[in-house]
């Protein structure tokens, strides 16, 4: 029975060395121990080979995969390996790959995923109400469906599919070249995995066919502008019965008059008179769930300050609880006075002493202070 010697300890590195620290131990290895250097020495010429077959696996990302998982035990079919490590039966290369990259390499994985129908995104404009109290969604696409007069398996009347006698069912054939294995799809069947001698005129053979198709989806509450929406299996159909692609659906908000949105929190813009902003007053915003809000606004507010009302925000989407109404208050000043409303502020303003407005006064006095 021949003994294998570990590549990694052959060349010195552990098992998580990258293919730099690979070749640099390889380099230095192969450079003490060339034959030229020792005389055509026979053990270190046969040393020399063991490095050279031990890089060759190592350095190929392939060839490593599979002897990290299965040895020496992965070369050994057909007495060949990386460099001459051979001698008896071994498992079957192909078994290997499949064994490491599952579905990757999976004939049947593959054909079920190349004949899984395709994802379909669908744009649902909503309005910020809408949104916040969630609802059901009626819509209309056009998309694959499976064909009616045959049922989905492409056959016409009576007739029926037969497993494709080239792949097997597999959908694609397999010609292995030394240590690799190369997968292409089957000539006979096309990849399907089975052929159809009396295919149905509907669909041509294919089991789907354009269709228009009305679904309801239920739209969750607190819903956001870009919030994706996935609905499993309501996509295109697969060919001949695969399984279907996904629906998904993007948010997007219209438009509101009052309100703008930030995440969970709702903000108004809203505009008061200078009388209201000096002497304190209330106005009313509609809330987003149709109830009318009181917003008190204190004495001598200034303009651009905000007044913040808890739990009177959007729906928290998946949760409980609101966030939080923001209402920022814009001082306007009148444009359009009578002779009286006049006569009134020129009254007052003979009577301003100038600690009616602090900021004002305190931004003067650094002008002047500036000014010397």
């Amino acid at each position: 029975m021949s003994v294998h010697i570990d590549y990694y300890e052959l060349l010195g590195v552990e098992r998580s060395a990258d293919e730099r620290a690979i070749k640099a131990a390889f380099r230095k290895a192969a450079m003490e121990c060339h034959p030229d250097r020792h005389g055509g020495c026979p053990e270190r010429t046969a040393k020399f080979k063991q490095l050279n077959e031990a890089y060759d696996c190592l350095k190929d990302p392939q060839k490593r995969a599979a002897y990290d998982r299965f040895g020496h035990a992965a070369f050994q079919q057909g007495g060949g390996g990386p460099g001459g490590f051979g001698g008896g039966a071994g498992p079957d290369f192909s078994d290997i790959f499949s064994s490491i990259f599952g579905e990757f390499m999976d004939p049947r994985g593959a054909r079920q995923n190349a004949a899984r129908g395709a994802d379909l995104r669908y744009d649902l404009e909503l309005t910020l109400e809408e949104s916040f109290a969630g609802k059901s969604a009626t819509i209309d696409i056009e998309t694959m469906a499976p064909c009616e007069p045959c049922e989905g398996d492409g056959a016409r009347g009576t007739s029926v599919p037969e497993t494709c006698r080239t792949c097997g069912g597999a959908g694609k054939v397999r010609a292995q070249q030394g240590f690799f294995v190369v997968e292409r799809g089957c000539p006979a069947c096309y990849g399907h995995g089975v052929t159809i001698a009396d295919p149905c005129p509907e669909c041509q053979g294919e089991g789907r066919a354009l269709k228009r198709r009305t679904l309801t989806i239920q739209v969750p509450a607190g819903v956001d502008e870009g919030t994706r929406i996935r609905v499993a299996g309501e996509g295109e159909s697969g060919v001949r019965g695969a399984p279907g692609g996904d629906l998904y659906l993007f948010v997007h908000l219209k438009r509101h008059p009052i309100y703008s949105r930030e995440g969970t929190t709702l903000i108004a813009e809203c505009p008061v008179s200078f009388t209201t902003a000096a002497l304190g007053g209330s106005i009313t915003v509609p809330g987003i769930d149709g109830e009318a809000i009181e917003v008190k606004i204190p004495a001598g507010i200034q303009s651009g300050e905000t007044l913040r009302l808890r739990g009177k925000g959007m729906a928290v989407l998946n949760a409980r609880g609101r966030g939080d109404l923001v209402t920022r208050v814009l001082v306007e000043t009148p444009t359009r006075l009578t002779a009286k409303q006049k006569e009134i502020l020129c009254q007052f303003r003979e009577t301003e002493t100038g600690e009616e407005c602090p900021n004002a006064k305190s931004f003067f006095a650094r002008i002047k202070d500036a000014l010397g």
